[in-house]
């Protein structure tokens, strides 16, 4: 008799919060930094200009800190390809969060 070992990841952990909660704060930060200092802004944004970036930065964000999950077990591989995708996963998480900001602040900052 054989016995399989079915050991697979939980899609919601501890783990994946974290990373999700951490890129909003980050897109938070980043984003309130520039629209802070945008000042009153130009008056063709419209009033409520600042919602959007303020919005969808940190959700994006968010969804950044997902990918880096679903890609982290990739960068515990031995040898230098968990190196490599280590790198890799740093590299498309800073490539994503300035995406995130040029979707917020396209229209308005981001011509």
């Amino acid at each position: 008799m054989t016995t399989t070992n079915n050991t697979t990841k939980p899609i919601f952990t501890g783990a994946l919060g974290k990373r999700m909660l951490t890129g909003a704060i980050i897109g938070l930060a980043i984003i309130s930094f520039f629209v802070i200092g945008a000042g009153k802004g130009n008056p063709a944004w419209g009033d409520y200009w600042r919602v959007k970036p303020l919005l969808l930065t940190p959700f994006l964000g968010a969804m950044v800190g997902l990918c880096y999950d679903i890609s982290e077990p990739l960068g515990r591989l031995n040898g230098w390809m968990g190196k490599v995708f280590l790198l890799l996963s740093f590299v498309g998480y800073f490539i994503g969060m300035w995406m995130s900001m040029v979707l917020g602040l396209a229209g308005t900052m981001w011509h």
